[in-house]
């Protein structure tokens, strides 16, 4: 596919990002014929790491859609294809032919969230463009509650970053969910307490109506061009939207008939119902075909109408006004260096089954074998099972974070990378988070209908039918007691490790090492 104009002159050429989908943007406001709109399918951005087919194939076609909407609205629109013989493959490159195509003597693009992006854009300004005696000017996305760099200034007074006082203050900033004189509405900030159920089949998981695609001859294209990539592509059924108005269907959806049952149920986890109570909209968000404060809006008024309990409406609103702020805001205060991060110094190579599913263990054969099938998994999937496992079996975390990055859809590195090193991994050494998220199996049997016929068991620490979960649980916090025996959050796990005999204690050291030898055959 290629939309081209003629090649008479143009004053200026702006650039379009993969996740910069937004046809609402100021950009668009009116047609200037002497402006020329680009977007660009690059090895250079399917490349950086391993990427799910899915995520090429959704951020690929919606690409082409806005290339086709802005073109309908009379848009000058020049769009390079990933198979087009004069791309270069890279965007510097790119960006000089075209610029030099179009007589352009201006150059405009939007603020990227990625840092590597912006790093190279700025690069780019500074010295190819001023070097032809060209300008070059950055726009806002239009798209965040908060500025880069709002967050680090929030709490540059403060002696840590918390993300509760950030919530709140941006819940009073916005007056979401506040009654009164500054009160939270229901009398309460974070309801995340009651929101801690597992599901045992009611209600009933709601019918999928996202949008249905056939990407058939896309996903040849990219194949043919040499793209590499993992996971299933389901290209001939593709089920995540291309477009603004086939996301606001699916965020209609959500808030009429799923929303009144997330609270309850959005850390729950079922082998069968990958999908549960969960919006489905985060691809939608990071792309920009949604804005944030409009599904926020939403949310709040399924809560003023009743048509959806405070619970349900709290704890979704927590992730994007606070939680997805809050992390871009880690993001751009710790880059560059934070993707470096190993605190606790974990070296272990990822195990092939990260790429298969293939393994026993009932609850990662299906938390990765949903993400390599579907590209997506809920936060406790990727937090409390796989990123569980990761941290206590000792991965190494910068492995972990490109396997993140490249198998979800909605991954991008702004929200995925503190994500995954801070949340998850603890790598930042507590920057993000105020304690390791390990658990046991007790809580992903809790959570979950995974452990039922498990080939492990998980009631045993140890011997070789015993859940892997179990003693490298308790191995964690020994190999690493002088971090974090201290914590006051997790004080009594050191408690019940001190009773514990030292036969005992001895015996799960050499079963969380010999898990780790044979880690590959897990």
């Amino acid at each position: 596919m290629s939309i081209t104009v003629n090649a008479s002159p143009a004053h200026t050429l702006r650039l379009i990002l993969g996740d910069q989908l937004n046809p609402q943007h100021t950009w668009f406001a009116s047609v200037d014929p002497g402006v020329v709109y680009v977007l660009m399918e690059m090895r250079q951005e399917t490349d950086y790491v391993l990427h799910h087919a899915q995520k090429i194939l959704a951020i690929f076609a919606a690409m082409r859609d806005l290339a086709r909407v802005l073109k309908q609205a009379g848009h000058r629109v020049f769009y390079l294809a990933i198979d087009d013989p004069g791309n270069t493959q890279t965007l510097p490159g790119n960006l000089t032919a075209l610029l030099s195509h179009h007589d352009c003597k201006n150059f405009e693009y939007q603020s990227p969230d990625e840092y590597r992006l912006s790093q190279q854009l700025q690069s780019f300004c500074a010295v190819d463009l001023a070097g032809l005696g060209l300008s070059s000017t950055e726009a806002d996305s239009d798209h965040f509650y908060t500025h880069r760099h709002e967050a680090a200034t929030l709490f540059a007074s403060r002696k840590q970053w918390l993300m509760e006082y950030f919530y709140r203050h941006m819940r009073v900033r916005q007056r979401v969910l506040i009654d009164g004189q500054d009160k939270p509405a229901g009398g309460q900030w974070n309801l995340d307490a009651d929101n801690r159920k597992p599901w045992k089949g009611t209600p009933p998981e709601p019918p999928d109506t996202r949008p249905l695609h056939d990407h058939s001859a896309l996903w040849q294209t990219i194949e043919a061009a040499g793209v590499k990539s993992f996971g299933k592509p389901q290209a001939a059924q593709f089920r995540w939207p291309l477009n603004r108005p086939e996301a606001l269907h699916q965020l209609d959806t959500f808030i009429h008939h799923v929303l009144p049952h997330f609270g309850d149920h959005q850390d729950a986890m079922s082998a069968g119902h990958w999908r549960l109570f969960h919006s489905m909209l985060s691809f939608a968000l990071n792309t920009k075909m949604l804005k944030p404060g409009e599904v926020v809006a939403l949310a709040e008024a399924a809560y003023r109408s009743g048509g959806a309990p405070l619970g349900a409406v709290e704890g979704f609103i927590r992730q994007i006004l606070g939680w997805r702020e809050y992390v871009r805001g880690i993001y751009w205060a710790q880059m560059p260096g934070y993707d470096q991060h190993n605190a606790l110094g974990h070296d272990l190579p990822l195990p092939p089954w990260f790429w298969t599913g293939q393994t026993r263990m009932r609850c990662l054969q299906h938390a990765i074998g949903q993400s390599l099938e579907h590209a997506h998994a809920h936060h406790i999937q990727r937090l409390m099972v796989i990123g569980n496992f990761a941290l206590l079996m000792g991965l190494e975390p910068q492995a972990l974070h490109h396997w993140y990055l490249g198998v979800y859809i909605d991954a991008f590195e702004w929200v995925e990378l503190p994500n995954t090193l801070g949340m998850s991994q603890f790598a930042d050494g507590g920057l993000l988070a105020t304690k390791p998220y390990v658990s046991s199996a007790a809580y992903i049997d809790r959570m979950s209908d995974y452990c039922k016929g498990c080939a492990y068991d998980k009631k045993q620490r140890l011997g070789e039918q015993a859940c892997p979960f179990n003693a490298l649980y308790w191995d964690f916090f020994d190999r690493h007691g002088t971090r974090f025996q201290h914590n006051p959050r997790i004080g009594m796990a050191y408690r019940q490790l001190e009773k514990m005999p030292a036969s005992e204690r001895e015996a799960i050291r050499a079963q969380a090492l010999a898990l780790r030898a044979r880690i590959d055959h897990l």
